[in-house]
């Protein structure tokens, strides 16, 4: 399947706020800092929290948040106005919440992104589709093989089972070709004996009706993986993000992140994913407040 890291890059290239959020958030959590972001008036309006103002020095995080979305490079984005603030937590609506209160932050300021490379870009968006692409192709091969390979041995059994009843049908009637049967099987030879003949008695013929084939027994469903199933969740609601437009849509949206979030905190401790999962539940629950504040602003 198409890496879930790729995934979300190709689609933050696609301009899809969630899918920035979500990379930011990755790339800034050894730092303290938290992302939070929402495109409106043209340009992407973005929010950054840390317990500490050391942590949200203007010089140092400008550059490089703005490093990090041109090498995104998202799609429909050139006008970035940043913002900064200590941390507060159950703020959904901080657009409006820093525009009625703008003594709270501690520093403002506008960036703009350079143009991508546009033969960059399509490079790029070509080697997500051809990795697409692929990813699907093994797996109709590894069907194809298993259903031939199933119908040959299917075949053979059948026709060893054809063979066997009617030797065992030939032997009871006591017909000579049981005897040639036998013979053939155990690789034995011997010479016919001279024997006074016999009269067989008439014996109506038995219709022997084949073995019905066995059917092969279906797979074991494979174990639950909350990470995975997580994920894939996750990569869901990536891209819905880039086409919600109704406050309905969005709150959807910010169910299926919780959901996600959800199947994130169900990984077992002793799982080398877990410190992993722990850093998705907060980015989870962060892109389901993200569609909270949009849902409110529609």
């Amino acid at each position: 399947m198409v890496d879930p890291i790729d995934n979300i890059a190709y689609q933050a290239r696609q301009g899809s706020v969630a899918a920035i959020i979500q990379i930011l958030n990755e790339k800034l959590a050894n730092s303290g800092v938290r992302v939070r972001a929402v495109f409106e008036d043209n340009k992407l309006q973005l929010l950054c929290e840390a317990a500490t103002v050391g942590q949200l020095d203007q010089t140092v995080l400008v550059e490089r948040v703005k490093g990090m979305l041109e090498a995104m490079s998202p799609r429909n984005i050139r006008r970035v106005s940043m913002h900064s603030r200590l941390v507060q937590e159950q703020q959904l609506l901080w657009l409006d919440e820093i525009r009625r209160e703008p003594d709270n932050l501690l520093w403002s300021q506008e960036i703009r992104l350079r143009s991508p490379n546009p033969i960059q870009r399509w490079v790029q968006d070509m080697k997500h589709n051809r990795s697409s692409t692929r990813s699907t192709l093994p797996k109709a091969a590894k069907k194809s093989d298993q259903g031939f390979w199933r119908g040959i041995v299917g075949g053979v059994s059948l026709s060893l089972l054809v063979v066997v009843v009617g030797w065992a049908v030939s032997k009871w009637l006591g017909l000579g070709w049981a005897d040639q049967v036998q013979t053939v099987l155990t690789g034995e030879s011997e010479l016919p004996e001279e024997v006074e003949p016999e009269v067989e008695p008439e014996v109506e013929p038995v219709d022997v009706l084949p073995s019905e084939p066995e059917v092969p027994q279906p797979p074991d469903p494979p174990a639950f993986d909350p990470f995975a199933q997580a994920v894939v969740l996750a990569q869901q609601a990536a891209d819905a993000g880039g086409e919600a437009q109704s406050a309905a849509e969005w709150l959807e949206l910010a169910a299926r992140w919780q959901r996600a979030a959800d199947l994130m905190n169900q990984v077992d401790v002793d799982d080398p994913r877990y410190e992993t999962a722990q850093n998705r539940v907060l980015l989870y629950q962060e892109n389901r407040q993200t569609a909270l504040a949009e849902a409110g602003n529609r």
